[in-house]
């Protein structure tokens, strides 16, 4: 039986200061329809511009994995989105009210705390994979990285670091499942050499930075005068170097607790594909740069295969919730301007509406007559005369309301919808409806081919 996407149950914030510019921010989860993904949302800014996540958007992978769309950026995605990857969800929108993405403790640990805390819901949609038909390989000759893809029936990762040191050496991860990533991989936290530190606070990289998100390991022989600075800095009373090698300021969750951070941000940059991956990552000394790099292979590579028929989340056969008849007790549209025929399914949070495209439509006299398609506003009218139901059946005498659109974003037509074709729409709330003002994702079918896709958001009042 086939995978369905997941989403939050509900809304949920963490707050923490951002690792590079050491400003408080507030990020929060929010629950999105099917296939819309996971999207950055910087709610400071007017206007609240998204970013979705798209290899073409990282502008920066230096100390941490930058996405920056239309001049807008945001910094440190990659604990973010393993988090995200890691508990399995396909869709969310991520609301930050500051550019960069709070620290926490280093690790996914209070992110996935945070989203399991919200609860993960199964929708209606099935889930769509990469799945390479063949090894995928990466490699960098002058970082000493290299990395593969091999197909496998789900996501495993295996990771290898060695910094030639004698405080950090090889070590390895393995995630033989991404069910366990939450009690393997989330809590592993990032680290970072003494003589690194040092260099980043004399040249105020981490303003956020602190001793309490980072693993700090010191190759050197280092000075009590140094350590009491250290511990000046970083407002802790006594900062001593332990027999392993590292500064007294956390304690291991882990032994290999490195590699298995690696390990995290290979599936965080991975997240960038957009789509749940089937294969086995073997990785010997990655970084964000070459996680990167190696997605573009991947997405390059899945690009060139035959795409598979995804099949839309619904039956057309069965038999409709609500009829033409039923649809005129609630819409006070009329014909020609009357265009859904019947209602398939309606739950708490999506609509399924269908419309019969004949060649006796008014409009096909003028529009295209040796040729005719279908108009694409009539298409945005006759999804948001689907979407209206929803919002109508809120009410309990829907027959004294209307609904009024406020705005449309991101309308897409994929193909031309002609005569004899049946058009399905399949609308989701993107958050749950306030105040009777309803916003929605909707994606408009033929057969098992998406012609049409847009976001709406319309509000309902009462008829004069």
């Amino acid at each position: 039986m086939p995978e369905k996407q997941k989403t939050i149950q509900k809304p949920i914030s963490v707050s923490g200061k951002g690792l590079h510019t050491g400003k408080e921010v507030n990020l929060t989860f929010k629950p999105a329809g099917v296939n819309q993904g996971i999207v950055f949302q910087r709610t400071d800014l007017q206007q609240k511009p998204e970013i979705e996540l798209d290899l073409d958007y990282v502008s920066d992978t230096s100390r941490g994995t930058t996405l920056t769309k239309n001049g807008i950026s945001i910094y440190t995605t990659e604990h973010v989105l393993a988090a995200i990857t890691g508990l399995s969800i396909d869709n969310a929108i991520i609301e930050l009210d500051q550019e960069e993405t709070p620290i926490m403790d280093g690790s996914s640990g209070k992110f996935v705390e945070a989203l399991s805390e919200a609860g993960i819901k199964e929708q209606t949609a099935d889930r769509e994979y990469i799945e390479p038909a063949s090894n995928i390989h990466y490699i960098d000759a002058d970082r000493k990285t290299e990395m593969i893809a091999i197909p496998s029936e789900k996501f495993q990762a295996s990771v290898m670091i060695d910094y030639n040191t004698k405080v950090l050496g090889t070590q390895h991860a393995e995630l033989s499942d991404i069910a366990f990533f939450k009690e393997e991989i989330a809590n592993s936290r990032t680290f970072v050499f003494l003589h690194e530190l040092e260099y980043l606070l004399q040249n105020n990289l981490i303003k956020g930075g602190d001793l309490s998100n980072a693993i700090i390991f010191v190759n050197r022989t280092v000075s009590q005068a140094e350590l009491d600075r250290l511990a000046t800095l970083f407002n802790k009373p006594r900062v001593k170097v332990l027999d392993e090698g590292i500064l007294n300021n956390i304690d291991l969750h882990h032994s290999n607790e490195p590699a298995r951070h690696k390990l995290l941000d290979v599936i965080g940059d991975l997240a960038l594909l957009g789509k749940p991956l089937k294969a086995h990552i073997i990785a010997k000394r990655p970084g964000h740069h070459s996680n990167v790099q190696f997605a573009k292979l991947i997405k390059e590579h899945a690009m060139k295969q035959p795409k598979k028929s995804n099949k839309p989340p619904f039956d057309v056969y069965k038999d409709p919730l609500f009829n033409i008849d039923d649809i005129k007790k609630m819409l006070p549209h009329r014909p020609p301007f009357l265009f859904i025929d019947k209602i398939l399914e309606m739950g708490d949070d999506y609509v399924i509406g269908v419309k019969n495209v004949t060649i006796n439509e008014n409009y096909f006299v003028g529009h295209f007559p040796d040729e005719p398609v279908m108009p694409g506003v009539i298409q945005i009218e006759s999804m948001a005369q689907t979407g209206g139901i929803l919002l109508l059946n809120t009410v309990p005498d829907p027959e004294n309301y209307t609904t009024l659109f406020l705005k449309i974003d991101n309308v897409k037509f994929r193909k031309k919808v002609v005569p004899g074709d049946t058009i399905v729409f399949f609308l989701q709330l993107i958050e749950p409806i306030r105040r009777g003002i309803c916003h929605m994702k909707g994606i408009a079918y033929v057969g098992n081919n998406a012609v049409m896709e847009a976001k709406m958001m319309a509000s309902i009042v009462k008829r004069s």
